[in-house]
């Protein structure tokens, strides 16, 4: 049923639960290397004090998990349990008619929504992979290698990487979107010397806030039940012989630290938090309101992404922080300003929930006893990966088109590799009647050289063109064709890569319909229009890049210390479920040559 309390909070006091914070988990080494156990189990937890307690899986019973806290080069050794008591499964899937806004009510009408089939039958089948690690392929969480209830996932993390923040979730193959919704994430924290050396904020003035939205479940009188409820739109599909087409998930409801609109009581001093975004496709544009409505966003400083820190102190972009799902900030707030004031952290995103604010701060009214000072220089072993210089000449290249939904006919966005053609006769012509050739794109690059790419693979299942010799750097150049709006947070397996480039492109020749409705490439080449900006929060080392509509965006990553096989996939869980995921290979470059044994004993190397 739909018939909810009307307004944006749904018959929920904002801001009337404390934030609750993690448990930490800080593994011990009685020799070289420590080995924990964290068991996936059933739990109620109670989003709001004015809900039944809701339905989750969870990494030993907490939503989020454990924040692990590790220090730098200390081995560790995780066995993921899976202890999923039998039972249904957590959540209720629905689709219904996107002009019901599913994404801004709670709830669902059973005469208009269809029940996504097979959800409710799903397995406790899980696969944990530790997002942003350095690790080997048998330890990333391969998403086959998901495991059923009574087995453990054996994985092994280095740890071998600068201070950062990473997080541990669910990656099991097609269901990696109905898991995570169900509660399965976590922070992982690695520290090392050249942080400590700052002084930063610590103990309890150190918070992750691990955000996600969600949706709830109503009963037949229309209150809210606390269940878990993936409710998404859809429209229908050219083809009427196919599923609807349905739009990526999103919620009403915002929780931080499983809180729905917490409020966080604080001292009048500085604070670093870890911002992650959990979600499955909610992008967040945070912004720091004080009770009259003025931004007080000058009183942060974002010091780190995913990737470590930055080189030094930087301002929020005037837009704002922006999340996409899996992306994180490590930022300090100085509330010192703010004695007995309450402020509001709200996201100022134009497709944002119908309550825009996320949480509260309550600061106390008294002066606090705070001896940090910003530093002006934060990561001495920070370098600006840059053409001729920190990246060497001799470096991968690797081009992948995002392509609109339509393209393969079934009403999912599409992740094309692709090859380029550098001889003009190989070139194929289009066929009868036709103007362009379907996996066959042009794009005129800045210098007015166009060059002709086609498509080698866009399933997960299809023949593995990338491969990377161990300790190479490779560009990877994300083309995104226009799509209306959509943006796509990329995210690469093993490697931390920073951002070179982002420009714009005008692609609007690229989606023409042909021959019924797959959307085919036309003659008309994808023109670089001009340089687009990297604001200097993006410059730091990252593992997940945002790629907008109509850009090209271009990124450099050493592959180094580990090897196997892994994965690159948007993280837009949805649309990583729905086959926007590829493999690729990292092998010794010494092995690699052996490969492809041809016909008369020669041995060759695959392309770069």
């Amino acid at each position: 049923m739909t018939s909810v309390k009307p307004g944006p909070d749904f018959g929920l006091t904002k801001f009337a639960d404390p934030l609750r914070v993690p448990p930490v988990l800080r593994p011990h080494s009685w020799g070289e290397l420590a080995h924990v156990t964290v068991r996936v189990r059933r739990a109620q937890v109670r989003l709001h004090s004015q809900l039944p307690p809701t339905a989750v899986w969870a990494f030993d019973g907490h939503f989020p998990g454990p924040t692990f806290e590790v220090r730098r080069g200390q081995r560790l050794r995780v066995s993921w349990t899976n202890d999923i008591e039998d039972g249904p499964f957590p959540l209720t899937a629905v689709m219904v008619p996107l002009a019901e806004a599913p994404s801004d009510s709670p709830g669902y009408d059973p005469a208009t929504a269809k029940i996504i089939d097979g959800v409710a039958e799903l397995p406790a089948w899980v696969a944990v992979h530790l997002h942003g690690a350095k690790t080997g392929g048998g330890n990333d969480g391969w998403p086959h290698n998901a495991v059923l209830r009574g087995d453990s996932q054996l994985a092994e993390y280095p740890n071998d990487q600068q201070a950062t923040a990473l997080w541990y979730h669910d990656h099991a193959m097609n269901i990696t979107r109905w898991n995570v919704m169900t509660g399965l994430t976590g922070m992982y924290i690695i520290r090392d010397g050249e942080e400590d050396a700052l002084g930063l904020p610590r103990g309890r003035h150190e918070i992750p806030l691990i955000i996600c939205d969600r949706n709830l479940d109503t009963d037949q009188a229309g209150e809210l039940t606390g269940g878990l409820l993936y409710k998404v739109g859809v429209v229908p599909n050219p083809d009427p012989n196919a599923e609807p087409v349905a739009v990526a998930f999103s919620g009403p409801f915002t929780l931080v630290n499983d809180v729905i609109w917490p409020h966080l009581e604080v001292e009048a001093r500085w604070y670093r938090f870890r911002m992650l975004n959990t979600s499955n496709a909610r992008f967040f544009q945070f912004d720091l309101f004080d009770a009259d409505g003025n931004s007080q966003r000058d009183a942060i400083r974002q010091i780190g992404t995913d990737g470590g820190l930055l080189p030094k102190p930087v301002p929020l972009p005037a837009a704002g922080l922006i999340l996409a799902p899996t992306e994180r900030a490590d930022v300090l707030v100085d509330f010192s300003a703010f004695r007995g004031q309450r402020l509001r952290l709200t996201n100022t995103a134009a497709d944002a929930a119908p309550e825009p604010d996320v949480m509260e701060f309550r600061v106390r009214d008294h002066a606090a006893h705070d001896h940090f000072v910003l530093p002006e220089t934060l990561s001495t072993s920070y370098f600006r990966v840059e053409h001729g210089t920190t990246l060497p000449d001799d470096h991968d290249h690797k081009w992948v088109a995002l392509a609109p939904p339509g393209t393969s006919g079934d009403g999912h966005p599409q992740m094309w590799e692709l090859a380029e053609i550098t001889d003009p006769a190989q070139i194929p012509a289009p066929p009868p009647g036709k103007t362009a050739v379907d996996g066959v794109i042009q794009v005129k690059d800045p210098a007015g050289k166009v060059r002709t790419f086609r498509r080698v693979a866009k399933d997960f299942d299809g023949t593995t063109t990338f491969f990377i010799d161990e300790g190479r750097w490779a560009v990877w150049n994300f083309l995104h064709l226009p799509d209306v709006v959509l943006s796509h947070p990329m995210h690469i397996h093993l490697t931390e890569f920073q951002a070179l480039s982002r420009d714009i492109y005008d692609g609007q020749g690229f989606n023409v319909a042909e021959g019924g409705t797959v959307l085919t490439p036309t003659p008309i080449p994808v023109t670089y229009q001009r340089a687009g900006v990297l604001d200097e929060n993006e410059k730091g080392w990252k593992d997940t890049i945002r790629v907008n509509a109509g850009e090209l965006v271009s990124v450099a990553g050493r592959f180094i210390g580990a090897s196997g096989n892994f994965v690159y996939h948007c993280h837009i869980l949805d649309h990583e479920d729905e086959g926007m995921m590829r493999p690729f290979v990292v092998v010794p470059g010494q092995v690699r040559k052996f490969g492809h044994v041809a016909s008369g004993g020669i041995h060759h190397q695959h392309g770069g």
